[in-house]
C-alpha cells in the first residue's frame, strides 16, 4: 500500500478495525488486484458477500442501469425492483412470506427481535438464543450473541435474552417459560466456526416453537440465498421458519439485507413500528434480482454441493498428512477446517501467497468462495493452503 494513504487513514479513520497492508483497487470473479498489480485468489470475497464473485456481469448491469434512473425514495412510494425482489424471494422458500428490507444482517435481526416481541404481546419478551452464536453488533442482536467477548466493555446488554448450547434440543426446552416469545438461531453457525446442527434439531426447534406459540427465526444472514446448495440452508432439514434473516450474499456485494416472515407475524410491523431509509432503494433490490438471475441461470445452487464435495476432499485428504488438523467441517460453499493451533500467522502467510482466506474463533480457518469458483482455482487456492499448513506443522 502507498504510504501516503496509509497516513491518511491513521490520521482520518477510526480504528476499528485490523486492516491487512494491502490497497485493493479491482475485482472480477474469484481474483481481486492491490495498487501495485499483484493478484490475489478470494477464498473469503467481501466476507461472505461475494456471492457470485467480485463484480459478476448481471449485476454489474444492473446496477449501472438502474442509478441512471432513479437511485432512492422513501419507502412511503413504491418501486419495481422492491415488489419484484419480494416476490422473488418468496417464490423460493417453499412456504411464501412477505418481506422488509433494510442495509444489513444486523438490521435484519433487529426487525425480527421486534417483530417477536410484538407477536409475544405484554408480558412475553424473551428470546432463546444459543451460545456461540453470532447475530450482528448493534444491542439487539449483540444481545441475542452468545459470545461474551463481543459484549465486553459495553455491557449492560439488553434484558431479555437467554443463551443456551447450540444443538442441544432438551436445553432449549428447559429454557421455555411463560415470558418466552421467539428462538434465534442459525441453522448453521458461520462466525462461530460452521457448525451443523444435529440432525434433528431444527425440527425439534420446530415442534417446540408450535407447542409452546414461539415464533422461530433463523439467521441465514450468512448461510441463505444458495451458499450451502439450497436457497436457505434450512431446506437442507426439511423446516419451514416462522421469519429468515438475510443479508451478505443477498446483495451479491451491494449492501442490503431483509426478512422474510409469513403473513401472521409480518403482519405486526404496522406502519410506524419499523423502518429502515435506505432499506429496499431501488439500487440494492436490483442488485438481488441480479444475483438470484445469476444463481438460477448459471446452475450456482449444484455448483455449490460440486464445490462443497471437492473441498472435502481435498482437507479431508490432507488432514491424513497434516497434524495440524483437528476437523472438517463442510456445507456447500460454507467450509471450516478447525486447527489445533492458532489460526492467524495461516491467514498471513496465505496472504503472501496471495491467497485470501479468514481465521474464525481463533483456529477455524473459514472459506467462503464465490459459488462461481472455478475448479482449476480451487486447485489453485488449496494447492497454496495445503503448502502453507504442511510448512507449519
Amino acid at each position: 500500500m502507498k504510504s501516503g494513504l496509509q497516513e491518511i487513514y491513521d490520521q482520518h479513520v477510526i480504528g476499528n478495525y485490523k486492516r491487512y497492508s494491502v490497497c485493493l483497487v479491482r475485482g472480477e470473479g474469484s481474483r481481486v488486484w492491490d495498487d501495485e498489480g499483484n493478484a490475489y485468489l478470494d477464498f473469503f470475497p467481501g466476507w461472505g458477500c461475494g456471492l457470485v464473485g467480485h463484480c459478476p456481469p448481471r449485476l454489474v448491469e444492473a446496477v449501472q442501469g438502474q442509478i441512471a434512473r432513479l437511485i432512492h425514495v422513501p419507502n412511503t412510494w413504491h418501486t419495481e425492483p422492491q415488489g419484484m425482489l419480494a416476490k422473488e424471494l418468496a417464490s423460493r422458500t417453499g412456504w411464501g412470506g412477505q418481506s422488509f428490507f433494510c442495509n444489513s444482517g444486523t438490521e435484519a435481526n433487529e426487525a425480527a427481535i421486534k417483530m417477536a416481541r410484538l407477536h409475544g404481546g405484554p408480558g412475553r419478551f424473551k428470546i432463546l438464543a444459543t451460545l456461540n452464536s453470532f447475530h450482528g453488533r448493534t444491542y439487539g442482536a449483540l444481545s441475542a450473541t452468545g459470545q461474551p467477548k463481543y459484549h465486553q466493555g459495553v455491557e449492560p446488554m439488553l434484558p431479555g435474552f437467554v443463551h443456551v448450547r447450540y444443538g442441544d434440543l432438551r436445553a432449549m426446552e428447559a429454557a421455555v417459560d411463560g415470558e418466552t416469545c421467539a428462538i434465534l438461531v442459525e441453522p448453521i453457525q458461520g462466525e462461530g466456526g460452521i457448525h451443523l446442527p444435529p440432525p434433528d434439531y431444527l425440527k425439534g426447534l420446530r415442534n417446540l416453537a408450535d407447542q409452546h406459540d414461539l415464533m422461530l427465526i433463523l439467521d441465514e444472514v450468512q448461510s441463505g440465498m444458495g451458499r450451502t446448495g439450497k436457497w436457505f440452508a434450512h431446506q437442507h432439514w426439511g423446516i419451514a421458519p416462522d421469519c429468515v434473516t438475510l443479508a451478505k450474499g443477498l446483495g451479491g456485494g451491494i449492501a442490503v439485507g431483509g426478512l422474510i416472515a409469513r403473513e401472521e407475524f409480518a403482519c405486526k410491523l404496522k406502519p410506524g413500528t419499523h423502518a429502515a431509509t435506505f432499506g429496499g432503494n431501488p439500487i440494492a433490490c436490483v442488485a438481488a434480482l441480479a444475483t438470484i438471475q445469476t444463481i438460477e441461470e448459471d446452475g450456482l445452487l449444484e455448483r455449490a454441493i460440486h464445490l462443497g464435495t471437492r473441498f472435502r476432499s481435498r482437507f479431508e485428504s490432507l488432514k491424513t498428512r497434516c497434524g495440524l488438523i483437528a476437523d472438517i467441517r463442510v456445507k456447500g460453499a460454507m467450509i471450516g477446517v478447525e486447527l489445533n493451533r492458532d489460526g492467524a500467522e495461516i491467514v498471513a502467510r496465505c496472504l503472501e501467497k496471495k491467497l485470501l482466506i479468514n481465521c474464525t474463533h481463533q483456529t477455524v480457518l473459514r472459506l467462503l468462495p464465490a459459488l462461481n469458483l472455478s475448479d482449476a482455482d480451487l486447485d489453485e487456492g488449496c494447492d497454496i493452503l495445503e503448502s502453507v499448513l504442511l510448512e507449519c506443522k
